[in-house]
């Protein structure tokens, strides 16, 4: 499945296309005159089996009273992607209580939770709203401003063949999209359940915030639920062993609903997490790598948070690398390349490790997230034995282990790492957790009686970067193009960027969000060819703070939905045609 924005249209009525292939197509003239709700209901009876295309001619506002319809673009046939349409609910109609939107917060969540709701009661109709999954994000199919709600629909508009069905197209424009705005003004709405979703959410961002005041760089509620139903599904398992803190881990926090809660607090430092096989490692891991984003309430993991700049990192072969500082990582090259500033086409598994945490530094975070099941081995240990028969002056590799500490000690970066087959990182660990049979134990002792003395390695930062603003460009043949293929690929201009391995993208409508904060990047002058990427990044993020996620939509009727700096950055390093002016 695909989705996107290439600028263009995707079809022609027939009618339009007569008198050959060269003869200009007439444009259907918008409906004039009145443009209420009567009148629409009359044109769409008037045009039933009529050819396709003259619903082009509904486009532009209808004022239904208590709220207004745009319709935004018109399908080209039945078989193309829906039309779009832009609800605009006035305050005065919503009824919403200030409670609901009075800050950014609860603005973002009371959104979401008329979009979930919009989407049940939107099935069985040819109307369809994005309300994504477990995470709570920015959307652009709904937002809130000054109590007044907009919602951006989807609409299949109905034909038989390729003329138009008049009667479907009244009960989808003219009944179903009116109920559904019945429906969502707050007198309609279980109000307790509104509030308390909202409250949820507004715990979860509390809980987050507190984690650099009280040391920690992530939080496990105690009675939290970890695994998830399936590998293919997000929802909660039944009946799984619901989490319970260490005893001397667990931390007590206060927040505005919920009161008083336990659970365990990952430190800053080095946090190992160890175990057997299938023991809840990786489960473990993988809900903190979901923890910088707000769940909602019943997912289980409402109270499981990470520093929202936390990024996981993995091995990732065969990945681009441009002009990017690795000299931390790898030194002397038999090639002679200078690791310093490191380009290839084709990134081994320890290279493309390596720019990848060289890449999150510079893009900003203060924790690292690591599974050894998908990292590169000679990257994270060398033992002994292969010291001894590989020396050092002929291994180009300093293992991770060995920049572990100077990465918190010298730079402030926290590292919490799944290792079940070497004991080596025991040496370099502030903190060890075992999980057996998705119970926690602290074995921190233990592990420490294990230990050797370790030398570290010296750890600079990685150069910044200064990116040549005419590589990031988002047109084909003229037209902005920004598509998505599901989860794995952003098409962006003439170029597919492989998204399959940042692990911290949830949303299939984030994958637009991509593309459109890469597009803004450029349009807006942040990359300017002076700038480097983290400065670039600071004022995307400034503008996403005081506009909201709808910043990013200009001139795009689709859906979309907010994204992080560290996956915009991840993305925009995946870009096949990006160029690096300068180090800095």
């Amino acid at each position: 499945m695909s989705a996107g924005y290439s600028g263009r249209r995707y079809g022609r009525d027939r009618d339009e296309r007569r008198g050959g292939e060269g003869h200009r197509r007439r444009e259907v003239e918008p409906v004039r005159g009145r443009r209420d709700a009567r009148r629409l209901e009359e044109e769409l009876r008037r045009m039933d089996g009529a050819s396709y295309g003259r619903y082009k001619s509904l486009v532009g506002d209808w004022d239904f009273g208590d709220f207004t319809l745009t319709v935004s673009k018109v399908q080209a046939d039945p078989f193309a992607p829906p039309s779009r349409l832009l609800v605009r609910i006035p305050a005065q109609t919503a009824g919403m209580p200030e409670h609901a939107w009075r800050d950014p917060v609860r603005r973002r969540a009371t959104a979401d939770y008329l979009i979930r709701r919009a989407r049940r009661l939107l099935r069985g109709t040819r109307v369809r709203i994005d309300a994504g999954g477990q995470q709570v994000l920015d959307r652009s199919s709904g937002q809130i401003r000054d109590g007044a709600v907009e919602l951006r629909l989807g609409v299949e508009l109905p034909g038989h063949g390729r003329r138009i069905d008049g009667r479907g197209a009244v009960r989808a424009l003219c009944e179903t999209v009116p109920d559904l705005v019945d429906d969502l003004c707050w007198q309609a709405l279980d109000a307790a359940e509104a509030t308390a979703f909202a409250d949820s959410v507004a715990d979860t961002v509390a809980l987050r915030e507190q984690l650099p005041r009280l040391g920690l760089v992530a939080f496990v509620a105690d009675g939290a639920v970890l695994p998830r139903a399936s590998g293919v599904s997000d929802l909660p398992m039944p009946d799984a062993v619901p989490f319970t803190s260490p005893e001397s881990l667990r931390v007590a926090v206060e927040l505005p609903h919920r009161g008083r809660v336990t659970g365990m607090g990952v430190p800053e430092g080095i946090t190992l997490i160890v175990g057997g096989g299938f023991h809840g490692k990786s489960t473990l891991l993988h809900a903190l790598e979901r923890g910088v984003y707000d769940h909602v309430p019943g997912d289980g993991r409402e109270l499981v948070v990470t520093r929202a700049d936390a990024v996981k990192i993995r091995a990732e072969e065969g990945r681009r690398v441009e002009r990017t500082d690795v000299s931390a990582f790898v030194r002397n090259l038999p090639t002679g390349a200078d690791t310093a500033d490191f380009a290839t086409d084709n990134a081994s598994g320890s290279t493309s490790q390596a720019a990848n945490i060289a890449e999150a530094l510079e893009a900003g975070t203060s924790v690292l997230l690591v599974d050894e099941d998908t990292t590169a081995t000679n990257l994270m240990i060398r033992d002994e034995r292969m010291q001894q028969l590989v020396h050092g002056d002929r291994e180009p590799l300093t293992p991770f282990v060995d920049l572990v500490r100077p990465l918190r000690r010298d730079h402030g970066v926290s590292t919490v790492l799944v290792m079940g087959a070497s004991g080596d990182y025991f040496d370099v660990a502030d903190h060890v957790v075992l999980l057996d049979a998705y119970r926690a134990h602290d074995v921190t002792e233990r592990a420490r009686g294990l230990a050797r003395p370790r030398r570290d390695a010296a750890l600079t930062a990685p150069a910044r970067r200064v990116v040549d603003p005419a590589s990031v460009d988002a047109s084909a043949r003229g037209r902005t193009r920004i598509k998505r293929r599901d989860m794995d690929v952003l098409t962006f201009g003439e170029t597919d960027i492989d998204l399959r391995f940042l692990a911290q993208l949830v949303d299939p409508s984030q994958v637009i969000g991509l593309g459109l904060a890469l597009r803004a990047l450029v349009e807006e002058g942040f990359l300017d060819g002076e700038r480097t990427l983290g400065q670039a990044l600071d004022l995307l993020d400034e503008a996403l703070h005081d506009h909201g996620v709808t910043f990013l939509g200009r001139g795009y009727q689709g859906d979309y939905a907010a994204v992080r700096r560290q996956e915009v950055a991840a993305a925009l390093n995946r870009l096949r045609t990006l160029k690096i002016r300068k180090q800095c």
